[in-house]
């Protein structure tokens, strides 16, 4: 069990599909580094690695407007399958801008993922805390779960994690009341309506949602599993006013079917974060998997926007 943060400090916590083996080895191998590490758009330049106590990894971002952020990472502990210690965001023009620590517990098939950010402040804590929020810092973790999961197994996923300031039993409400639902499901200035809005296992919700410029589209949820208050379950698709299967109106070729699982887990001070997947249900044709991953970014753009209103649920 971890400690609790201090002030200064920012915690993140993930558990991953995958033996402890795959995900150190995710972390320390440069070209499988670069595969996943930083937000979603990010692509990453490897130029030296040595990875041992006084060793560097010096790399550059490259962000998606073309920006690069070069870092020089120095390691103070590096324990195999186990620990690492390093500074992050040093390069030749400026000092580290924080000291990283983070764990691998062995959990058999899965490898829990601790770390600690601590910054020279708690003002710099909160302040990097928004600023990575704001750039989608958060995503490099996901991107590492999607990554894990695409060499285990062979399946492309999508997933997206968020800390609300909520129990889960709150957090499991918000997911499985329609009237909850229709007020922060999908993206900002999209509004939604249920046709149906039975939520329960075995059932079948029917809905609608209207963009700001007038533009409609509908779909409907199958509920497979509904676990209060750690998991649920379901399928949807696009369907046209009458509920027949359709297409999204801006994306012809697309999986026909979606399968979304949801974990709530609690966390200090009373909080929860929900982790989503997202992934295509049964046989997909390359053209339409490959459809699905071009649009991950955007994914991640849209439940951000249904996220921001959830938090702002949760503040009134």
């Amino acid at each position: 069990m971890r400690t609790k943060a201090k002030p200064n400090e920012l915690q993140i916590t993930r558990i991953y599909d995958a033996p402890v083996e795959a995900v150190w080895d995710a972390w320390t191998d440069p070209e499988k580094a670069a595969k996943w590490w930083g937000p979603r758009g990010f692509t990453l330049t490897n130029h030296s690695k040595d990875l041992r106590v006084g060793g560097h990894w010096h790399y550059t971002m490259h962000g998606p407007d073309g920006t690069d952020y070069p870092n020089k990472t120095k390691y103070f502990e590096v324990e195999e399958y186990r620990k690492l210690v390093y500074d992050h965001g040093a390069n030749d023009e400026q000092g580290p801008l924080f000291r990283v620590t983070v764990t691998f517990e062995d959990l058999g098939d899965q490898t829990r993922m601790e770390m600690t950010m601590a910054f020279p402040s708690p003002e710099i804590a909160a302040q990097s805390k928004v600023f990575i929020k704001q750039v989608g810092g958060n995503a490099t973790w996901d991107r590492l779960a999607e990554y894990l999961t695409e060499k285990r197994s062979n399946e492309h996923i999508f997933v997206i994690n968020r800390s609300f300031e909520a129990p889960v039993e709150k957090m499991f409400s918000l997911w499985t009341d329609a009237k909850h639902i229709a007020q922060w499901l999908g993206p900002k200035d999209v509004t939604m309506e249920y046709m149906d809005d039975e939520i329960a296992e075995g059932c079948t919700t029917f809905f609608k949602m209207t963009y700001a410029d007038g533009l409609s589209m509908y779909g409907k949820m199958h509920y497979v599993t509904i676990d209060a208050p750690h998991y649920l379950e379901y399928t949807q698709i696009f369907c046209d006013d009458k509920g027949n299967l359709s297409k999204h109106p801006m994306l012809p070729v697309y999986p026909d079917t979606m399968r979304t699982r949801i974990q709530f887990s609690p966390e200090e001070d009373g909080n929860s974060r929900v982790t989503v997947v997202w992934q295509p249900d049964g046989k997909v044709s390359p053209e339409k998997l490959q459809a699905f991953l071009e649009i991950r970014d955007s994914m991640t753009q849209g439940w951000n926007q249904s996220f921001d209103k959830i938090d702002a649920m949760l503040e009134k």
